[in-house]
């Protein structure tokens, strides 16, 4: 029997115009008005709304009768239907939780966790070239999730600043317990430590390491080190079942008042290159790139780009981590120097830093905050 979706319905609500629970419904029934608003990933099924203005009114990824449906349609209503047939929700109105993620794991192990059922639920619709319903399903969820992490976000930089929210890029094949990864984790925990939002792709590797350093945030770094140490026994990610346990080991016996972080919350996106845009674009921070290859090398010039034209306003520092990789082996920033040198908005080369030094690391970026 296949691993159950976690519906990831039980979100909070963001705006007025955003309804995504039955309480934020009430509101609007009481006043016999949905004109113009959103609703998100609702049971409709016994919500009776004869009589309620919808028109312009939108009903994304909603349980609905069909009566229902034609009913809303006739009435000026904007329907897209919920597909029930998917392991995944259609609309999530709050980004998924690593709990969210695991179902499944604890009775039938890595292959029947809720995590690894969609990922070979979209290998076997085509992967990276789904057919055409599936391609639509998994915009419509992307949208989702972007919407989600636009809220979660604003709600942060409305409380701490633009330049609170830093992204850490690198390589995904950094194995766990290596100087890279260390570093890594070193780095997350001195930034979420001192009050800021780390972003990262969400994989492994150097993406895992800051996630578990900004996890750690609350923790001595004593407790960062022997965390590592412990995931060090499981350290290559292809080895899927010894990895996760390892993980999940790690993050129950760590685990923080969940008012204290905002690590434990994930974006996870079909879309790579919408995933990495919009990570860029809310690290108003800085961003650190560590060492890695192809795809890291592409989010330097996605960033690069945003940055050059002023996309998104002023970017903070640009540090890369680790001085002989990215002068030598990937000599990315000599590239990268005389092109922002030529920003239309004035030489941004001194947004370009390289150390070795994750102290130092860490000071750039927090003086620009």
């Amino acid at each position: 029997m296949p691993t159950p979706r976690p519906e990831v319905i039980t979100p909070v609500d963001h705006g007025l115009l955003e309804v995504e629970t039955l309480a934020d419904l009430d509101r609007h029934l009481a006043e016999a008005n949905l004109r113009g608003v959103a609703l998100q990933g609702i049971d409709l099924t016994a919500v009776d709304l004869t009589g309620i203005d919808v028109r312009g009114a939108l009903f994304i990824g909603c349980a609905m009768t069909t009566a229902q449906a034609v009913d809303l349609i006739q009435r000026g209503a904007l329907v897209v239907p919920r597909f029930a047939d998917l392991p995944y929700p259609t609309e999530p109105s709050r980004l998924y939780t690593a709990d969210d993620l695991a179902t499944g794991f604890t009775a039938g192990g890595f292959d029947a966790m809720y995590d690894t059922q969609v990922y070979r639920h979209f290998l076997a619709h085509g992967g990276a070239m789904p057919d055409l319903r599936e391609a639509l399903a998994q915009r419509i969820h992307d949208h989702g999730i972007e919407n989600a992490l636009r809220d979660e976000t604003h709600d942060w930089i409305a409380a701490h600043g633009p330049t609170s929210v830093v992204g850490i890029m690198g390589g995904h094949v950094e194995q766990r317990g290596t100087p890279g990864y260390r570093d890594a984790a070193e780095l997350a925990r001195l930034l979420a430590s001192a009050g800021r939002l780390v972003l990262t792709g969400g994989g492994p590797g150097v993406m895992e390491a800051a996630n578990l350093g900004a996890y750690t945030a609350v923790h001595p770094r004593a407790d960062l080190m022997a965390a590592i140490d412990d995931l060090a026994v499981a350290p290559d990610y292809h080895s899927a079942q010894a990895y996760t346990a390892a993980a999940f080991a790690v993050r129950d016996r760590l685990r923080p008042d969940p008012g204290t972080t905002w690590a434990a919350q994930g974006g996870l996106s079909f879309s790579n290159s919408v995933r990495e845009e919009l990570i860029l674009r809310l690290s108003r921070g800085g961003i650190v790139f560590a060492p890695g290859l192809a795809g890291t090398v592409q989010e330097v010039f996605q960033a690069a780009t945003m940055t050059f034209y002023g996309t998104d306003g002023g970017s903070g520092p640009f540090v890369f981590l680790g001085r002989d990789y990215w002068t030598g082996r990937l000599p990315v920033e000599g590239l990268l120097r005389p092109l922002l040198a030529t920003s239309p908005l004035g030489d941004l080369a001194g947004l370009i830093h390289l150390t070795d030094d994750v102290h130092e690391a860490a000071e750039l970026l927090l003086a620009h905050g």
